[in-house]
């Protein structure tokens, strides 16, 4: 079995038993303080804000129609079919598309490169959960798809995040009930180093345009009714004339 292989096997059982209701999966937080606060970020430096805009790694869409009701034309694409299941249901109303896209396989990202064009690409949480292996392949399909006019913003884990990563799964009451859902499934978060995401870029023939940190927000809670926020970096990145 591939390593690929096994990543899609993973994510097909953890989201064929996922809660259909948003909110109920570790990252799946409120848009307006997930893909919103990365749009203010990410508009700025938008060379065609009229391109397609692509939430890869979409999950169950809960970003992707937010994406859908502030863009034209949107799509949502994840390695999981059970993934892109839960999000069909959630937008009966098709604001948005949705594709099975395994953005590691270069024929597969060209194939959706030539018919959708050049495409704004939103990219959150992805990169951590490739195996090391697949990460720059997964960054050069990132980059098929950006193409020449196209932008991208990554939103990863920090370093830092390890840790407390590691002192939720470790306390003496377990991990949070959403966190070891992940975890059941054999779906540990990875630890990318922070200089290590601009290199990838670099060599997939992106240029980081900005970058910065912020807390990445779950829907996760402490004992103390505290909301768990994560450490993360974010950076755009596209083609420079």
């Amino acid at each position: 079995m591939s390593v690929t292989s096994r990543y899609r096997e993973a994510w097909e059982g953890f989201w064929r038993e996922a809660p259909e209701e948003q909110g109920a999966v570790f990252w799946d937080a409120e848009p307006i303080l997930t893909a919103g606060v990365h749009l203010a970020l990410f508009e700025p430096h938008l060379a065609d804000p009229s391109l397609p805009m692509l939430d890869l790694g979409c999950g169950n869409g809960t970003q992707t129609r937010f994406l859908a009701d502030r863009f034209p034309h949107v799509i949502g694409a994840d390695i999981s079919a059970a993934a892109l299941d839960h999000a069909r249901r959630a937008d009966p109303a098709g604001r948005a598309r949705y594709r099975l896209l395994d953005a590691v396989e270069k024929g597969a990202a060209e194939t959706l490169h030539a018919e959708l064009g050049d495409a704004n690409v939103y990219m959150r949480g992805v990169l951590h959960q490739a195996d090391p292996e697949d990460r720059q392949a997964l960054v050069d399909g990132l980059a098929t798809l950006v193409g020449e006019r196209g932008r991208t913003v990554l939103v990863e884990l920090s370093e830092s995040a390890k840790p407390v990563l590691l002192g939720l799964a470790r306390s003496p009451e377990g991990p949070p009930p959403k966190l070891a859902r992940v975890f059941r499934h054999g779906i540990a978060p990875g630890e990318v180093a922070d200089d290590a995401i601009p290199g990838y870029l670099n060599t997939a023939g992106l240029t980081v345009l900005a970058s910065g940190e912020l807390p990445l927000t779950t829907t996760e809670y402490r004992p103390d009714g505290t909301r768990i926020e994560l450490p993360s970096r974010w950076l755009v990145a596209g083609r420079t004339m």
